[in-house]
């Protein structure tokens, strides 16, 4: 079971990232010339673009997304344990 301490370094962890929301950029499914990259933030709030080596159009999605999703999880992992009273 997931301890309130390890939620709280996976928090730390999302929250030192760079600012979300992130968006995947594939070349030929969203724009057409120049590489696969990673958009952080929005508008004025916009952060550096993430490009790898080696990724797949999946690694590019799932890293994206996981800038959102991370912190859904962790919300929903901790009402569900106050539902169950293993806080």
């Amino acid at each position: 079971m997931i301890t309130e301490e390890e939620l709280k370094q996976i928090e730390l962890r999302c929250a030192s990232a760079q600012r979300g929301p992130w968006k995947a950029f594939i070349e030929g499914r969203d724009h057409e010339s120049g590489s696969n990259f990673i958009m952080t933030g929005e508008g004025n709030q916009r952060g550096d673009d993430i490009e790898m080596l080696g990724a797949t159009e999946a690694d590019y999605n799932f890293i994206a997304n996981a800038r959102q999703d991370i912190p859904r999880l962790v919300q929903e992992v901790r009402q569900l344990k106050a539902g169950k009273g293993l806080q």
